[in-house]
């Protein structure tokens, strides 16, 4: 069923809606008043996360980090989904359009515990403690990631073609995870409008800047590591360029020798010496080994 009775206390009950369709919010606009279009909010995957109060309903809508992995991360639905919290008196009611880990480990949490003793803000607050805690996961992840590639660019392990796309995918991913961190500032904030202590919601807001904090530090690692593979990759061309240039300073001369006596002149006295081609010869040698012996000395070539 998309509409599950999670907990019922004497204070309080928890309703969890997934994926919800058209006629689960019809129903729950008539049962329990809430805005249409609140509702409809929940079922937007591109909608940013806010925060709204419409009469006694105060409405959350958070986004938490998911490990889908997508080949594109062009929206911030790639990376995340949406979590709806719907506060009204003695009720809590949570949408999600597919399976939610913050939901799951906060019934997990509360079967440790009784949920009589925890009020409904309270469970509000571990919703979203958990929230931030995927983003949280989801850093920690990166950050390994980061560290793997780091050792693979500088042992020269993978391909750099697939190495680029992989830090750019990288890099794509921190910035979409730091706007959607940036961008819930909004409604973690509302917190405080609840009945919960100040130092539980500063937690909360605390958690929330250390994340934030952890994915600008991989988005500029992330940019470091770039900029030092584009010049490990400059530094490998110009190896490649240098070794040209060494074999085109030994040819030069030899090849100019050559040119001189391919001419067509008739009085070349060298053509008809009997040595003349050995002599030629000695000389292209000779040319070499000077030219060798220079660039030893000069430390032009390992």
């Amino acid at each position: 069923m998309p509409i599950e009775q999670k907990y019922k206390t004497a204070n309080w009950e928890w309703i969890d809606v997934t994926a919800p369709t058209e006629e689960d919010l019809r129903f729950l606009h008539e049962r329990y008043h809430i805005n249409y279009l609140l509702l409809e909010d929940t079922i937007d995957p591109n909608h940013l996360p806010k925060y709204e109060e419409v009469g006694d309903v105060k409405f959350f809508l958070a986004r938490e980090s998911t490990d889908l992995e997508r080949r594109t991360l062009n929206n911030i639905s790639d990376i995340s989904s949406k979590l709806g919290i719907f506060l009204l008196p003695k009720l809590i009611i949570t949408t999600h359009r597919t399976k939610s880990k913050s939901i799951h480990e906060v019934c997990e949490e509360l079967k440790k515990e009784n949920p009589d003793n925890v009020t409904r803000d309270h469970l509000a607050l571990k919703l979203a403690l958990r929230i931030i805690k995927t983003f949280d996961d989801d850093s920690r992840n990166l950050l390994e990631v980061m560290d793997a590639m780091e050792n693979e660019i500088f042992l020269k392990t993978t391909n750099h073609t697939n190495q680029i796309r992989r830090l750019y995918k990288l890099k794509r991913k921190s910035g979409l995870n730091t706007r959607i961190l940036n961008i819930s500032g909004e409604w973690i904030t509302k917190f405080k409008t609840l009945d919960l202590e100040e130092v539980e919601v500063m937690d909360l807001l605390d958690k929330q800047k250390d994340v934030i904090a952890d994915f600008d530090h991989v988005n500029a690692q992330t940019v470091n590591l770039i900029s030092m593979f584009l010049a490990l990759s400059d530094q490998k061309a110009n190896q490649v360029m240098k070794l040209l240039a060494i074999y085109s300073v030994y040819f030069l001369p030899i090849t100019f020798i050559a040119g001189i006596y391919g001419m067509n002149f008739d009085n070349m006295p060298e053509l008809h010496h009997k040595h003349g081609y050995y002599f030629t010869l000695g000389l292209m040698a000779l040319v070499v080994i000077i030219t060798f012996i220079y660039m030893r000395r000069k430390k032009w070539q390992g």
